[in-house]
């Protein structure tokens, strides 16, 4: 099977410094404004990336949630108008909504985008972010809750009334008028409940940039759970990029952010990610362990990314094949799709895009349109390339 790459949307805002991978944390309250080299996410701006990442041939973007975001759900229903074919992974979270009214959203957006919505479930694993939307439930009812709203959720696609009645979900008659291609699920998360909701209702497990061996363990366990219920599941990794011509440069523009991060930020940020109830996030913090140095976790993975950075915490770092061997690496434990993402996001998707895509493609890994030459990674006019899958 040929690997899918997405790429991802700074609803929060960008830059090239290290002050958008702080403010992707989110959870100082940290928003980019129009000053300087920082770039407000304005329709405009998060625009220019979507199509830029259409044309290049990513399949789609993670827009992610948080009280520092733009809304998900809207701004990526606006970038469907600036699009042809591109999807949104858009994230959300299931406690927040009720599944009917998230099933509605989902199917009117499918129909007004011509099929191109996705859904990223995010449970929570900061209590301090939960409570500003006025959540006030542990990480363990959080789970149970999920798994009641993704229950409903899929039941409300076949457009037949649903009962259930549930510890957080009590829906009677509920319906939708249906959509004849239901969004498919994403679900990430590292702990044992969380395993268990994904192996269940999820169509794509997720998981966060971690050395090949920890991933593959993640994934065989995943595996085992989804097995006793009958299921399957496809998987999915999510990384940052750093890819150049030459191992040598990809280092350097590595060493050049971790040379701007503020000694203070990256306190700042290792306290918030050590409070976090999430496993994932406990799991990217022993990576680096808030050290600066020896911070090449597994060949060509670097964790700085994580010093400053919640969440997916770690960048593939190397030149053009390097990169393009170790997604190779991770595709072979079965992974088929690749959320990625770099600083700024712009240019970044321009890099990737022009020298790993046909890297992948010279592999056999990538699906190229008859009408584009995948060596050379450009074409004419149109999509770069296309992807099957």
């Amino acid at each position: 099977m040929a690997v899918t790459l997405h790429w991802f949307l700074p609803t929060n805002g960008d830059s090239r410094s290290d002050l958008s991978l702080g403010n992707a944390v989110g959870s100082h309250g940290d928003r980019v404004t129009e000053a300087g080299l920082e770039r407000a996410p304005d329709i405009a701006y998060i625009g220019q990336i979507a199509r830029a990442a259409e044309q290049l041939g990513f399949v789609g973007a993670l827009t992610p949630t948080s009280s520092w975001c733009e809304d998900a759900w809207i701004i990526t229903a606006g970038l469907t108008q600036l699009t042809e074919r591109f999807k949104f992974l858009v994230a959300f979270r299931p406690g927040l909504q009720s599944p009917t009214l998230v099933a509605q959203m989902a199917a009117t957006y499918q129909r007004i985008s011509g099929d191109r919505l996705l859904l990223n479930v995010v449970t929570g694993g900061d209590d301090v972010e939960q409570r500003r939307f006025g959540d006030h439930a542990g990480k363990e009812e959080r789970y149970a809750r999920a798994a009641e709203h993704l229950h409903v959720l899929r039941e409300l696609w076949s457009g037949e009334p649903v009962d259930f009645a549930g510890e957080y979900v009590d829906v009677r008659g509920a319906q939708i008028v249906p959509t004849s291609n239901r969004p498919q699920i994403y679900f990430g998360g590292s702990s044992a409940p969380a395993l268990d909701v994904a192996a269940r209702y999820a169509d794509v497990y997720l998981t966060w940039g971690e050395p090949p061996d920890a991933v593959a363990a993640k994934l065989d366990s995943v595996r085992e759970r989804a097995a006793a219920v009958g299921r399957e599941l496809r998987f999915g990794i999510r990384l940052h990029v750093i890819a150049r011509d030459s191992a040598q440069e990809a280092w350097a523009e590595a060493q050049r952010l971790l040379d701007g991060f503020d000694p203070a930020a990256i306190e700042r940020a290792q306290a918030v990610q050590r409070a976090s109830q999430s496993e994932g996030q406990r799991r990217m913090v022993a990576l680096h362990d808030g050290r600066t140095d020896e911070l090449e976790v597994s060949p060509n993975l670097w964790a700085g990314v994580g010093l400053v950075r919640g969440g997916a915490g770690t960048a593939l770092v190397g030149s053009h094949e390097e990169v393009a061997d170790r997604i190779a690496e991770y595709h072979e434990l079965g992974i088929d799709e690749f959320i990625l993402s770099g600083y700024p996001h712009l240019e970044e998707a321009y890099r990737v895009g022009e020298g790993v895509l046909p890297a992948l493609a010279r592999r056999g890994l990538l699906a190229p349109t008859a009408a584009v030459d995948a060596t050379a990674g450009l074409s004419t006019g149109g999509p770069a390339l296309s992807f099957a899958g």
